[in-house]
């Protein structure tokens, strides 16, 4: 792999890597936001446990898909893309934090280039 593209590609895994697993831990403080707030009424309603409790489980399998990258990166970075896909769609339907969802569908193309960005790489460069 060139080294341009070595380089592209070690951006895209520390950033898939570590920007997960911060915002996973702060589920957990809500140092940065108040995750809880990016919940629709609706959705809360629907949700068997309090809104925070569930992004603490969010924030649980956030910190999994960035530590999914590190070690599995092609399999990480799909998680990671359809995950934030996920993310997204939910604000769209709930039409709220809109400007959110458009940045993580732009995360979440980032991500999916990580992953085919692997896929080409892996036998030259490692997963």
């Amino acid at each position: 792999m060139n080294t341009n593209l070595l380089l592209v590609k070690n951006v895209l895994k520390y950033t898939f890597g570590l920007v997960p697993i911060v915002a996973g831990l702060d589920k957990f403080t809500n140092l940065l936001t108040n995750w809880s707030q990016y919940i629709s009424e609706g959705f809360a309603g629907m949700l068997p446990l309090e809104p925070s409790t569930f992004m603490m489980v969010v924030g649980v399998i956030e910190v999994v898909a960035g530590i999914l990258v590190f070690t599995k990166t092609k399999i990480g970075a799909y998680v990671v893309s359809a995950w934030l896909v996920a993310i997204a769609l939910t604000l769209i339907a709930s039409w709220s934090y809109v400007d959110v969802a458009v940045r993580d569908l732009v995360m979440a193309i980032a991500a999916f280039s990580l992953a085919k960005l692997s896929e080409s790489s892996s036998d030259q460069v490692g997963n």
